[in-house]
């Protein structure tokens, strides 16, 4: 399948994202403001101005919307707080349906605040992130179950985010991960992608996009060495596609284990979301049709065109077919 065909199928394509839907804020800082309190005589980053954009599978279903599928949905929870408030407008400005979005009082929304020198343009001071490290509450986690056992017939494809590094306190539980793997298993016409930073060997039936690092530190838990081989035989499901940075991903299916090469960025500027606007690109390449490699070289054009932007950034199908266009005639 062309690049342009699957960009024409890709229109009719309903996606639902589920797990961690978070917030990222981009706040520029002047640091000639820097003087210190008068009360504490810490001193200050004087924040000028603010961007806020979804992040992790806020980035995913950003990705999907802009590359023009018909139907975009979030399934996760979020605080009913400000961030909360923020995260909603943002992914609703995107064209991305909130009302499967969840609202607590007992979790604060899952938010990534980069600072960025307002001077040199870099991100240069810690990162602030508001992260929950309590487990799901059970009515929550119920409701969340009921959701998705209940939308589940209306979508195409289910991309999976498991964003959440602390060993309790993302929105992905035991009980929601058997339920997306059971559905995977049950729904073999739908396409299943799943990505986890800490526990992709504990899915099951879907196919798995984890980075090099998480399938190696995965695989070495689970059978003792670095082994994609053998992670794919755990997860099951059609493939296991493992991410690999400029040098493209390696692919492991059927018909053995290969490294599927793009063509390097020549001038990146910020490799942040990579991997999940990759995950988007393979999720509507494989709704539309597309085999898995064919499917894996759209995502990779995908993930090419946002790396060259600043911050989370999207793809358009403008942007794909122009680069499709460039990697083919510089065969």
């Amino acid at each position: 399948m062309s690049c342009a065909e699957a960009l024409l199928a890709a229109r009719q394509a309903r996606v639902l994202v589920v797990g961690d839907i978070c917030l990222d804020r981009w706040c520029r800082y002047n640091p000639s403001l820097a003087e210190p309190s008068r009360e504490t005589g810490i001193p200050r980053c004087a924040v000028t101005e603010t961007a806020v954009t979804p992040g992790a599978g806020g980035t995913v279903a950003a990705n999907l919307a802009s590359l023009g599928a018909k139907r975009v949905s979030v399934l996760g929870v979020i605080g009913r707080d400000g961030f909360g408030h923020e995260l909603r407008n943002a992914l609703a400005s995107r064209r991305i349906a909130v009302d499967l979005l969840i609202e607590s009082d007992s979790i604060q929304t899952f938010t990534y605040t980069k600072l960025i020198n307002g001077e040199l343009g870099v991100e240069d001071l810690p990162r602030v992130d508001f992260v929950n490290t309590r487990p799901l509450p059970p009515n929550i986690e119920e409701r969340v179950l009921d959701r998705l056992r209940e939308s589940l017939a209306a979508f195409d494809a289910v991309v999976v985010c498991d964003q959440a590094e602390t060993e309790q306190g993302g929105f992905v539980t035991s009980q929601v991960r058997e339920a997306l793997c059971q559905a995977a298993r049950s729904h073999r016409a739908k396409v299943f992608v799943a990505d986890s930073r800490e526990r992709i060997h504990l899915f099951r039936n879907v196919i798995a996009t984890p980075n090099e690092f998480e399938a190696a530190s995965s695989s070495e838990r689970v059978l003792g060495e670095a082994d994609y081989r053998g992670l794919h035989e755990i997860i099951g499901g059609p493939a296991l596609v493992v991410t690999a940075g400029s040098r493209g991903a390696w692919l492991v299916d059927a018909a053995g284990r290969r490294l599927i090469s793009t063509r390097p960025h020549a001038n990146p500027v910020d490799t942040c979301g990579a991997g999940d606007s990759l995950s988007a690109g393979l999720a509507l390449a494989l709704t539309a049709g597309a085999d898995i490699e064919s499917a894996l070289r759209f995502g990779m054009i995908v993930a090419g065109v946002t790396v060259g932007k600043s911050g989370t950034g999207t793809a358009t199908p403008n942007e794909v077919q122009a680069l499709a266009d460039e990697m083919q005639q510089g065969r």
